[in-house]
């Protein structure tokens, strides 16, 4: 049965045996979802002025400063009816090879900027995750209270 995230304006599901993680940084509002297995789905929100390119250009560069051989293409998507930019990211840590995809879209009210990643074998299994959670929250992104958002 899946749980479903919904604070401070946001809405989401996730699989009930993953771990929710609501620390503030000092980057921007964010919350995250882990795997059991160590894949991870991050949300990072912000004002619908803040250009949603520039956000996911931001966190890739974060990603390829710390892993400097990494692989990147850019990505243009359609999930749940909404167009999302961003970039597809392959790299090695520890020996293994990973997958990252950052995904990001506006609305009239925040501008919403995804990252998924996971060491390539559990991102294969868990990709239809990824998509499930980032659909259920595009699906309610016109019901954000960026005010309270802005409290993670």
């Amino acid at each position: 049965m899946p749980r479903e995230f919904s604070k401070y304006g946001i809405r989401f599901a996730y699989p009930d045996n993953w771990i929710l993680d609501e620390q503030p940084v000092d980057s921007g509002n964010t919350v995250a979802v882990a795997s059991p297995n160590g894949g991870f789905w991050w949300l990072s929100i912000y004002p619908a002025a803040i250009e949603v390119e520039d956000v996911a250009k931001s966190v890739l560069d974060g990603l390829t400063e710390e892993y400097d051989n990494a692989d990147v293409d850019p990505a243009v998507e359609v999930i749940a009816d909404q167009q999302t930019v961003g970039y597809d990211i392959d790299f090695v840590c520890l020996d293994l090879i990973n997958t990252a995809q950052i995904r990001g879209f506006q609305n009239e009210i925040a501008t919403f900027v995804m990252l998924w990643q996971a060491e390539d074998r559990e991102f294969r299994e868990i990709a239809p995750i990824f998509r499930a959670i980032t659909t259920s929250l595009v699906q309610s992104s016109d019901q954000i209270d960026l005010e309270a958002a802005s409290e993670i």
